[in-house]
């Protein structure tokens, strides 16, 4: 999208890394828990930033992107499933598993 984080209009990089005001943007407290003054805050923000996505890891965010997958732990993608009422994320391989029932003959599992 664009070359560097503070280039895209939208971003609170500014804010966050330069302490620039913006009164659409609110600290979390996250942000706040990088230092104990706004000087701290900017400079860790910005180092946090800087810091490189391994290759794998970028590969793995670009397959999720691609597939429309939620991109994070299970418990994660769990709870964005149950919020969207739809799967976030790969459906199981093979066959659905079958139960047996009351009478002992198997069911379908779907």
């Amino acid at each position: 999208m664009v070359e560097q984080p503070g280039d895209y209009r939208w971003s609170s990089y500014g804010s966050n890394a330069s302490g620039v005001f913006d009164p659409l943007v609110r600290p979390h407290s996250a942000y706040v828990a990088l230092g104990t003054n706004p000087e701290q805050r900017c400079k860790a923000y910005r180092e946090f930033v800087a810091e490189a996505i391994g290759e794998i890891e970028l590969d793995e965010i670009r397959l999720h992107l691609q597939r429309q997958y939620a991109f994070g732990p299970n418990r994660f993608r769990d709870a964005i499933e149950a919020q969207l009422g739809r799967r976030a994320g790969p459906a199981k391989i093979g066959r659905p598993t079958k139960k047996m029932s009351a009478s002992g003959a198997e069911e379908s599992a779907l």
